[in-house]
């Protein structure tokens, strides 16, 4: 009995011993998969970049925790674990970097238009409308083909993002040739136009219709324009001289020039125009040398068309000089130009000179009268006159007569054609010159007309320019300020009240007689960004108040539309009681409170970004007045010296 119990726990022991046995081998195997596939995927994450996930294993399971980039760096890390493990062992636990704290992308278009088309390349928020831009940009340019490079990014737009790309696309309009860059809180345009003048023009009109919270950066330039003949007259009377024209080829030929004549009598900044044209490079050295001769003689004028130069002396000039003054010329000047000096006879006395005189009134109005060669020159200067004027303008009393000079009808005709460079103003024609005088509000209009009678008469031809240039009757120059154009249109409503009848949106026949005022002075004031708003008293409800104001200032807008006014940059907006100007306790008040406001619309200020150079300059002036602070009033402290320094 005992011996058989013994064997039974023999063979007991030998199976528990066996157990033990394999339960060890069995861990040690499972904790070898686990090491071996912690391993494995630790390491080929880390070979593909996946350095941010953390690996960790249970059995045959491997767990993937961390925080992912992004969704898609996520799923990137599951594929690559799943091709070193089967997938069914992989347990997601990651987390994917919250994208609210992702700083959003810069928003940018860049529009680039010229003769073979236009392109759009850059970032637009996803939310937009990708057709309407489109559209809006081929209804302005017409039929030019549009290359679309935009992509998008589904972050929110900035705020100002809509109206510095509306603005942009407007631009179009007066932009044939152009890079327009155009980001949330600026706007920035290179092109090129036609002359000075469109590019004053055309700086203007951009500037005048830039929206709220938008800086605008220009670019444009203006060719060089050809000038035929290359002109430069310049006259010198009772010691005082002037340029009726100028034109250098280069910086360094009109520092020259301008130098020359402020050594001979010029007493203003006068303007030399930069041109292409010029018949020598050494036309500096001529107008030099012509210009100091000049102021030998003491009066008279020197003209230059192409190499061909002309001086003139006043009456009652010295031979001896005028003689010594013209040698010494005529050996200086370079070879290419040739010099035609004239010293003027006196007059015989009791002697009556022909003359031709043609005026032109601030109103338009000509009136022509002197001598003509014949019946044929009559009617030509006539027919001249309504071509180049109004034909109801033109009234013609000019008497044919006998003995004029051979070239009287030319230069009757020409004249005429100067005048039509004025304002209001006359020309005089001589047997010995040509007189134009008058006002304009063309700033070239001096040049180009000296620059037509050099061509037209020779450069012996004596004549005089004074004409002056009126910022008045400058179309461009002459247009009101916004500030005006609000005040204007203040100051009709303060002699007159637009009015409605109680709870209605239509105005009445004063009504009417007060819109056609407004309506002549915002066509006066060209485009400027204006809000109309529509104010009540504080009787009825706020919300009803508030919904009558938007109409009747939806009202006053349409009236302007109905007058041919351009409102693209004229917005309505309704205010109800809320900014009131009197107290609603009385009749007066709240007569006061009921009325239509036009307020100009300003862009706010925006604080240019300071560069580095400023703010180490601004810390070094702080650092100073600090440490002065500190300093004993007898004796600054050395550091504070150097500082200030």
């Amino acid at each position: 009995m005992n011996l058989r119990l013994s064997s039974v726990f023999s063979v007991a022991g030998i199976f528990a011993v066996a157990f033990i046995l394999c339960l060890f081998a069995a861990r040690f195997a499972v904790s070898a998969i686990e090491e071996n596939s912690r391993n494995a995927v630790r390491d080929t994450l880390d070979e593909n970049g996946m350095v941010w996930t953390e690996v960790d294993a249970d059995g045959l399971q491997v767990y993937l925790a961390g925080t992912a980039p992004s969704e898609a760096t996520r799923f990137r890390a599951l594929s690559i674990a799943g091709s070193v493990v089967e997938s069914a062992r992989i347990i997601d636990q990651m987390l994917v970097e919250d994208t609210a704290g992702i700083e959003p992308p810069r928003f940018s278009v860049e529009i680039l238009r010229n003769d073979s088309g236009i392109s759009l390349i850059g970032l637009i928020p996803a939310s937009m409308d990708r057709d309407d831009l489109l559209f809006d940009v081929a209804r302005r340019t017409g039929d030019q083909e549009i290359t679309d490079l935009l992509e998008t990014a589904d972050y929110p737009e900035p705020e100002t993002w809509q109206d510095a790309l509306d603005y942009a696309v407007r631009s179009l309009d007066d932009l044939e040739r152009a890079k327009i860059s155009v980001d949330a809180s600026r706007v920035e345009v290179t092109a090129m136009a036609e002359s000075e003048q469109d590019k004053t023009t055309l700086e203007t009109d951009l500037a005048r219709r830039l929206p709220d919270g938008v800086r605008l950066a220009l670019d444009i330039s203006a060719p060089r324009p050809v000038v035929t003949p290359f002109t430069l007259r310049y006259t010198i009377e009772d010691g005082t001289g002037k340029f009726d024209v100028c034109a250098a080829d280069t910086e360094t030929a009109r520092e020259r020039i301008l130098r020359a004549a402020g050594r001979n009598g010029l007493d203003y900044k006068a303007q030399c125009t930069l041109a292409l044209g010029v018949p020598s490079p050494k036309w500096a050295d001529a107008a030099e040398l012509a210009i100091d001769a000049l102021g030998e003689i003491g009066n008279g004028s020197i003209t230059f068309s192409d190499a061909d130069v002309s001086l003139v002396a006043a009456y009652g000039t010295s031979e001896s000089v005028f003689d010594a003054v013209v040698g010494r010329l005529e050996t200086s000047l370079p070879d290419v130009f040739a010099l035609h000096a004239v010293l003027p006879v006196p007059e015989t006395e009791n002697a009556q000179a022909p003359e031709f005189v043609a005026t032109l009134s601030p109103e338009g109005l000509v009136q022509i009268r002197g001598r003509v060669e014949n019946e044929r020159a009559r009617e030509t200067v006539d027919s001249l006159a309504k071509a180049r004027f109004a034909s109801d303008a033109v009234y013609t009393t000019a008497r044919v007569a006998e003995n004029l000079p051979r070239d009287w009808t030319v230069r009757t005709l020409t004249a005429l054609e100067a005048l039509a460079y004025l304002s209001n103003g006359a020309v005089t024609v001589t047997p010995d010159a040509i007189d134009v005088a008058g006002q304009t509000g063309n700033k070239e209009a001096e040049a180009t007309i000296t620059g037509m009678l050099a061509q037209k008469l020779g450069d012996a031809e004596r004549y005089t320019i004074d004409v002056s240039y009126q910022e008045a009757l400058d179309p461009i120059a002459s247009l009101p300020t916004p500030d005006e154009c609000e005040a204007q249109i203040a100051q009709i409503q303060v002699e007159r009240k637009i009015t409605f009848a109680p709870s209605e949106t239509t105005i009445d026949d004063i009504g009417a007689a007060i819109m056609d005022d407004i309506a002549e002075v915002v066509k006066s004031c060209g485009e400027i960004r204006m809000e109309i708003g529509g104010h009540t008293d504080s009787q009825g409800r706020e919300v009803m108040n508030e919904q009558l104001s938007q109409a009747r200032a939806q009202t006053i807008l349409n009236e302007l539309r109905s007058r041919q006014v351009l409102t693209a940059s004229i917005s309505a907006k309704g205010y109800g009681e809320s900014k009131p100007i009197a107290d609603n306790d009385s009749e007066e008040g709240r007569e006061a409170n009921r009325r239509i406001e036009f307020r100009v619309i300003r862009p706010e200020p925006i604080k240019e970004e300071q560069t580095t150079l400023e703010a180490m300059e601004e810390e070094v002036q702080n650092k100073a007045q600090g440490e002065d602070v500190g300093a004993s009033p007898e004796e600054p402290e050395p550091e504070a010296e150097s500082a200030a320094e």
